[in-house]
């Protein structure tokens, strides 16, 4: 069985995205992945080999005016030549997202960056759970619970510490983490199964 390298390439503003970074990366170490964080506004010669060799990223970035922050914007037009080059092509992505709102028009965030990944020719996983906190008994601390498919969002006050990010979006972000590695380690299981038949 192949280990899944997994890199989480994320960018924080004020922290609460590195948070939820660090939760997707638990996530995929849970299931014996190897896992990279990578802050993609300081990315160096080294970080971009990960990135490179790596059999999943999971893209993070805050919701800022509606869209990808723009420090995540300027790595994403960094990564042209890779694009050109089909460097990431076949490779698993998926993504997450912060805001200071509820909704905060996280879903074009994610819609971005789920572009992004496919012009890089990458697989995109949706996040692979019902939404929660969507009925008259369910609980805000429940998986899921802002309602997004896509990818994870999240919301946390702008004015809060990192470490105040919400018990479920953490836990939500695991779950992205944990689903991500699982079917990058089923597709590198079927591939090598298809080389060996």
């Amino acid at each position: 069985m192949v280990t899944p390298r997994v890199v989480v390439a994320y960018h924080s503003g004020f922290g609460h995205t590195s948070t939820l970074a660090q939760a997707v990366g638990r996530g995929a170490e849970s299931t014996g992945a190897t896992v990279h964080l990578i802050a993609v506004d300081t990315v160096g010669d080294e970080d971009w080999a990960v990135l490179d060799s790596a059999d999943a990223i999971i893209f993070g970035c805050p919701t800022y005016m509606g869209n990808v922050s723009a420090g995540f914007q300027t790595f994403a037009e960094r990564t042209g030549r890779r694009c050109m080059e089909g460097t990431w092509r076949d490779k698993v992505g998926a993504g997450f997202t912060n805001s200071g709102s509820k909704a905060g028009d996280k879903l074009q965030t994610l819609s971005a960056l789920a572009v992004f990944a496919a012009q890089h020719h990458m697989h995109w996983v949706n996040l692979g759970l019902t939404a929660g906190w969507n009925t008259s008994g369910a609980s805000e601390f429940e998986l899921n619970r802002l309602g997004f498919w896509l990818g994870a969002g999240a919301s946390t006050d702008v004015d809060a510490d990192p470490e105040a990010v919400h018990d479920a979006d953490l836990r939500t972000c695991e779950h992205l983490g944990e689903r991500v590695a699982t079917v990058t380690g089923q597709l590198l299981a079927g591939l090598a199964a298809a080389r060996t038949a």
